[in-house]
């Protein structure tokens, strides 16, 4: 006898099947993603000595559009990589 889970789990897939990647999909995906991280990692470490120098200055307007910006970036790099990762996943 199946479970409540395993029953929503089938209606689900009944009503939008999911996407079954290969693996060359699934490596460029990886390595969007990989991309990405790295991406938003090396803009932290780029702002991070400005979000400090400001700290340290009490300059609190600067730090605040400095943290705007830091937000923007990372909202850029992940709806980019939203873009890629579709556009990969279009092409099954």
């Amino acid at each position: 006898m199946k479970s409540a889970y395993e029953i929503a789990m089938g209606r689900l897939e009944a009503e939008s099947p999911g996407a079954h990647l290969n693996d060359e999909q699934k490596e460029r995906i990886a390595a969007i993603e990989a991309k990405c991280r790295a991406d938003i990692a090396a803009k932290e470490l780029l702002l991070q000595a400005e979000i400090a120098k400001a700290r340290a200055t009490g300059a609190t307007e600067e730090l605040s559009q400095i943290q705007r910006q830091l937000a923007d970036e990372i909202r850029r790099f992940e709806e980019k990589r939203d873009r890629e990762k579709e556009a990969v996943r279009a092409q099954s």
